[in-house]
């Protein structure tokens, strides 16, 4: 599918397999700086200019925007990197790192967070890189290795494990197990939810300004429904999910219908919001303080950042049985921001779910995750949209492999914004 050239042959490439308990930023800090000595395997690299390509780049890169206004990857346009889509910033800093021409590059996990069409063509721009500066390709999932890869490896706790191929690499790779044959617990308390659809847009228009956003929406979700939503970067996605939980102020006046009541018709926005249970990877920043799993899940049940009452015994025994079912049962009283990326990320889709609120949306919850992580979050979801009356939104950029949503909602950007597509992928 794309185009892979002969490469110099002096000219070296890297790919290396990271997990959730990987130590990614020593890595590399020790490769990147010019006054020490280049980690084994990558002695060619000794005094050569590094350049990194990495989230971390960029967010440092916004905060200088925002603290004192140095704007480096965006002078030429006037617009604040905030602005810009993630594909945009990806190519802005791409742009900016080759001004410099330096002579390896490092790419953290590079595909992250774009859309199909992007991935292409930054796929392309680093084929084309190839044949004169070396790479060193950090990912999270194996199928995302570029086709000029030489030499690949796992970083492990002790370092780099070098191996012949892929399908050694995953041979290291681990999860948690989920209790297949047993049953998600109950909540302590069940909706009475009588009516026929939970969410109705009709005909709905966002613009900000001059910029039109979304062109005539129109999305029916009814209760215990499964769905994917779907977009390239910049389509109004983010747009679409503030409508439905009530935080977008361009909700008046429209036949937007939230668990049947319109809009603006006296509802407050905490009555919509303990009616869904929400999850972005951005939320694990607020719980920066020592919670425990227990109180992390009960916290969800209470709609709180973290947990300030004595929970009762029936919360405890609910926490308890979610832990159980996925074998961290044993792990109650270990502080949330101890485990890995991937047990984090699984608790907080836990914690999303727990109370069963009548509409869960999972806003790119396997985004950075290694393989066997993302496999155990979207077995997670595919069990809990089976076997409850909870609907479910699940925004992925990427194809997972195994997510059994029954419809796909996408947005296609247009001139007039983004329209609507209903997609049906099964019955």
């Amino acid at each position: 599918m794309h185009r892979n050239k002969m490469n110099n042959s002096a000219i070296k490439h890297w790919g290396i397999l990271v997990t959730n308990q990987s130590d990614k930023k020593s890595l590399i800090r020790n490769v990147i700086s010019p006054n020490r000595e280049k980690p084994s395997g990558f002695e060619i690299l000794q005094g050569k200019r590094g350049a990194l390509f990495s989230k971390m780049e960029l967010d440092k890169l916004m905060e200088e925007e925002v603290k004192h206004d140095k704007k480096l990857l965006t002078s030429h346009t006037g617009q604040s990197l905030q602005t810009f889509s993630s594909g945009e910033r990806k190519k802005a800093l791409f742009r900016y790192l080759m001004k410099s021409n330096p002579e390896f590059l490092i790419l953290d996990n590079p595909f992250d967070h774009l859309d199909r069409p992007t991935q292409v063509e930054f796929w392309d721009m680093l084929v084309e890189l190839s044949d004169r500066t070396h790479m060193i390709q950090l990912a999270s999932r194996a199928g995302d290795f570029l086709p000029f890869i030489g030499k690949m490896g796992i970083l492990l706790p002790l370092g780099i494990h070098w191996a012949a191929s892929v399908d050694n690499l995953r041979d290291f790779t681990k999860d948690l197990p989920i209790d297949a044959d047993a049953k998600i617990p109950s909540p302590l308390e069940s909706n009475s939810y009588k009516e026929e659809y939970l969410i109705r847009l009709r005909n709905v228009n966002v613009s900000y300004g001059k910029k039109k956003v979304l062109h005539q929406i129109n999305w029916d979700i009814k209760p215990g429904e499964f769905w994917e939503l779907s977009g390239k970067n910049g389509s109004g996605k983010t747009t679409i999910l503030s409508m439905i939980t009530g935080d977008n102020p361009k909700g008046y006046g429209q036949e937007l219908y939230l668990f049947g009541k319109r809009k603006g018709s006296g509802e407050s926005i905490w009555d919509i919001k303990k009616k869904i249970g929400y999850f972005t990877p951005a939320m694990i920043d607020r719980f920066r303080g020592y919670h425990s799993l227990e109180n992390m899940l009960i916290s969800g049940i209470m709609d709180s950042i973290g947990l300030y009452i004595v929970p009762n015994e029936a919360q405890k025994r609910l926490a308890g049985e979610w832990l159980e079912l996925v074998g961290m049962a044993h792990l109650k009283d270990r502080y949330f921001h101890k485990l890995s990326t991937g047990e984090q990320r699984l608790i907080m889709c836990i914690r999303a779910m727990i109370k069963h609120p009548l509409l869960v949306i999972l806003d790119e919850p396997t985004a950075g995750l290694d393989d066997a992580s993302s496999e155990l979050i979207i077995s997670l979801v595919n069990k809990m949209a089976d076997e409850s009356r909870t609907s479910t939104i699940f925004v992925s950029h990427r194809k997972e492999p195994g997510l059994e949503a029954e419809n796909i909602y996408q947005l296609n950007i247009g001139g007039q914004g983004s329209t609507g597509q209903l997609i049906q992928k099964k019955r």
